[in-house]
């Protein structure tokens, strides 16, 4: 369950098609069509959709900030870990994303990384998003039922 957040039914989520690799296990990595969308309906996250053309995509949701930090350096733990390449390519972005399955390397531009946080930066300046929920509703939905 999400929580309702205040003030965000009349702004349009932002959307960011970009190309990522994808690597996995020993395999050539593969071009994938990408989506980076945020809402100011879950201001602390990003939302990475990956998808072919033949196939439904695949979501994972993680932290905006996580995404921002592994611009610098590498972060995260568990399922998704953010971190530069600094070898041969300078502006490439790594994610690591895994499960019980196995494990994906995923490959993005930097400057598209940017682009798209710049975006998301101006519709919710970072440590603003506090002010995007309303924690009565959150408290009422999350004690629902148990009286």
């Amino acid at each position: 369950m999400r929580p309702h957040l205040a003030g965000a039914a009349d702004e349009e989520p932002i959307v960011f098609r970009t190309s990522i690799r994808v690597t996995v296990a020993d395999e050539l990595p593969i071009p994938l069509p990408a989506e980076l969308r945020y809402s100011t309906t879950d201001p602390y996250a990003v939302c990475l959709s990956l998808g072919a053309p033949s196939a439904p995509s695949v979501d994972w949701v993680f932290a905006r900030s996580l995404l921002a930090q592994g611009l610098r350096r590498p972060t995260g733990s568990g399922d998704v870990v953010v971190f530069p390449r600094r070898q041969c390519h300078p502006d490439v972005i790594r994610i690591l994303l895994r499960t019980r399955a196995g494990a994906a390397l995923l490959e993005v531009a930097g400057a598209a990384v940017r682009a798209f946080l710049h975006r998301t930066y101006a519709l919710v300046p970072p440590g603003t998003e506090h002010h995007r929920i309303d924690l009565d509703r959150v408290v009422a939905q999350l004690t629902a039922g148990s009286e």
